[in-house]
């Protein structure tokens, strides 16, 4: 009932935003934190699941917002059909680079990662001709009617729904067979191999499945932002924020991605709203992740939630606990008459294994 109660707030919460930000800008930090949740959400079908870290998916978010601008101002399609378009043809995308980046592991997936955002903002900025370059990309508004306030209100639902698209996807899969095997990998790639799963397989369709909400975000950002530049879209930082927002809430956590969206989204916009240009906020970035690789290395979601349970004394152990004493007791009671000799009761039933507690 705790945690229903908590959905239905947030829900309402989120719902009333709108209504209650008391400016527009207020209205705007809104919706780069839904941003921020929708993407960190979508690395997480890769990181959560696999355990394989990826700080290259901003690419899939600047693909997406480039092939959707590019889309409306070149292809002449109407916005938001450019914006499904430009999502499949990054999931198409994402099959051969999937078919490279999956073939190695840790560091070596980690640095290929960073090697695909590099190359795409090298290509983004070099062809000037097409993409703009360094000049930018100006995309039309789809709500050319609309004021820039009712313009901010109707992204910041469209982003609310693709983040309750992508939140439901991830439980859904959590909840499968193919979400068990994705743990299986996590754990121990080799030995569920070992004993039968589909591996490369899994980890491939999932890693589609996270480029395209990836690339949905980023064509509905490039939508709503209006103006998009390649240093800014194929930026290390972005998937370096997706990977700090994921492990501060809790990577095998729903919601651990949306916390730390919120946490880590309002204080970046925090620290540019008071300190301007100056890189304080990555300095903030910076010690965030130290502090919680340090000391929550599992989320804060997991952390509290195990405090809680140690508390309350709600811990579930397959292993009865008993003390030195406790113990002591039952083997004198097992020489009395009343018990056999193969540790049998005369009900038939065996002792079942404890843990002695010192």
């Amino acid at each position: 009932m705790l945690r229903l109660g908590a959905l239905l707030a947030g829900i309402a919460v989120a719902l009333s935003f709108p209504s209650m930000a008391p400016s527009p800008y207020e209205l705007t930090v809104g919706i780069a934190i839904l941003n921020f949740a929708v993407l960190s959400t979508s690395w997480n079908f890769v990181g959560g699941f696999t355990g394989y870290i990826s700080l290259g998916h901003g690419a899939f978010a600047g693909l997406g917002a480039y092939a959707t601008g590019l889309l409306v101002t070149k292809g002449e399609l109407p916005s938001f059909v450019a914006l499904f378009v430009a999502a499949a043809l990054v999931a198409v995308l994402a099959i051969p680079v999937g078919y490279a980046a999956l073939r190695v592991r840790g560091a070596s997936f980690v640095i290929v990662s960073i090697a695909l955002v590099l190359i795409m903002l090298l290509v983004f900025q070099s062809w000037a001709s097409f993409t703009g370059g360094s000049r930018g990309l100006v995309v039309p508004r789809p709500f050319p009617g609309k004021l820039r306030s009712e313009h901010h209100e109707i992204f910041y639902f469209l982003f609310l729904g693709l983040l309750a698209l992508a939140l439901l996807a991830w439980w859904i899969i959590d909840r499968s067979r193919f979400g068990m095997g994705l743990k299986a990998i996590r754990e121990d790639e080799d030995k569920a191999q070992s004993l039968g799963t589909p591996t490369y397989t899994y980890k491939l369709v999932v890693f589609v499945v996270s480029a395209t909400f990836t690339a949905l975000a980023g064509g509905l950002y490039g939508l709503w932002f209006g103006d998009l530049d390649p240093v800014f879209q194929f930026s290390i930082l972005s998937g370096a924020y997706m990977v700090l927002m994921a492990l501060l809430g809790g990577v095998r956590h729903l919601y651990g991605p949306l916390l730390g969206a919120v946490v880590v989204g309002y204080g970046l916009e925090y620290s540019k709203l008071e300190y301007g240009d100056t890189p304080l906020h990555l300095v903030f970035a910076g010690l965030l992740l130290g502090v919680v690789v340090m000391f929550m290395p599992d989320g804060v979601i997991p952390a509290v939630t195990g405090l809680v349970a140690r508390v309350l004394g709600t811990g579930e152990t397959s292993i009865r606990e008993v003390t030195a004493a406790e113990l002591r007791d039952e083997r004198e009671a097992d020489v009395r008459p009343d018990h056999r000799p193969d540790g049998k009761r005369p009900d038939g039933k065996r002792d079942g294994k404890r843990e002695v507690r010192q």
